[in-house]
């Protein structure tokens, strides 16, 4: 029998990571978070935070739709927030009990943090959860942004907003390896420097699982 191989677009375009996304091949996204980005660098801690009692969390990776060349939306938040002040990080936050879905909450998310109207998202697909030492099992949700949105950010929340080439992003070599101690353990992670920004912790750690999960 004959079959047509699936299309292909532009390596780093939107219409390609939407392709990867829908067509995921790997461990179920249940268990699959043990197997990817700075968890495989931390198995001990990790292990320790999956016992923890952790709040549901959900974060918009948000992949502009640029043609050949898609480019990655981050925020930098303010540093007057209680939890990762002044860190890189992608829009997102807890799942509230009146969010239908993951999706859901990180789309409204979003939409306060940055002001990215819903209407110009469509999620994609999901990667593996993170588990957070700061007590959050959080759920990536990848999502093509259509051109033609007017940011608006939420000055208590975010300092700024700035986009990142995806070609970048998934270029392994510009993800550097660096540790510190923490509350007695010595904890791994992935930091990507950009400009004038450091992308790390978190946010580093899931760029790498979509890395791993969609490009390695």
């Amino acid at each position: 029998m004959n079959t047509v191989a699936p299309e292909r677009f532009p390596l780093f375009s939107a219409s390609e990571l939407r392709r990867r996304a829908l067509h995921q091949v790997g461990s179920p996204l249940e268990v699959a978070w043990r197997e990817h980005g700075d968890h495989l660098l931390n198995p001990d801690m990790f292990e320790m935070i999956e016992a923890m009692t952790l709040r549901k969390a959900a974060v918009l990776v948000p992949v502009v739709d640029d043609g050949e060349e898609a480019s990655v939306i981050f925020t930098t938040r303010t540093a007057t927030l209680k939890k990762h002040s002044g860190q890189v990080a992608f829009p997102g936050g807890s799942i509230d009990p009146q969010d239908a879905s993951a999706e859901r909450a990180a789309m409204r998310e979003a939409e306060e943090e940055i002001g990215l109207p819903v209407d110009y998202v469509e999620t994609v697909g999901r990667l593996p959860d993170y588990l957070a030492a700061s007590g959050f099992r959080i759920t990536p949700i990848l999502a093509i942004i259509r051109r033609g949105f007017d940011l608006k950010p939420n000055p208590a929340e975010v300092h700024d907003v700035f986009e990142v080439p995806l070609s970048f992003l998934m270029n392994p070599d510009n993800h550097q390896r660096d540790s510190r101690v923490w509350n007695g353990y010595e904890r791994h992670f992935y930091r990507v420097p950009y400009q004038d920004h450091m992308i790390w912790g978190i946010t580093a750690g899931i760029v790498r699982t979509l890395y791993e999960r969609l490009y390695a």
